[in-house]
């Protein structure tokens, strides 16, 4: 194996490594975005679990803003920062990555 070669494989392994935290991000942020549609509807009984799912996966990241955002009455910002976060580290990221190649 050939530097060319070396060095080809690392940049593959980066641009993967980019699109999986890409994917990761844009899949936790959709996550997050049902969570909240479905928290504002009442879910039938065979949707209960998905509700489920999405709040034992979504309640941990988002708790850690309730915690720190004021209480605004009944509008709860902390999804709106909490994708922001999540938005701002994924550019971040993906910015060192692709210095890295």
């Amino acid at each position: 194996m050939g530097i060319a070669d070396t060095v080809f494989l690392l940049a593959d392994i980066a641009s993967t490594v980019q699109r999986f935290v890409s994917v990761f991000f844009d899949v936790y942020i959709l996550l997050i975005l049902a969570y909240v549609l479905t928290s504002w509807i009442r879910m039938p009984f065979a949707l209960q679990r998905v509700q489920r799912f999405l709040d034992d996966v979504c309640e941990p990241y988002i708790r850690i803003f309730r915690r720190v955002l004021p209480s605004f009455g009944p509008l709860d910002l902390s999804p709106i920062v909490a994708i922001i976060t999540l938005v701002v580290v994924q550019r971040v990221l993906v910015g060192v990555i692709e210095r890295l190649q």
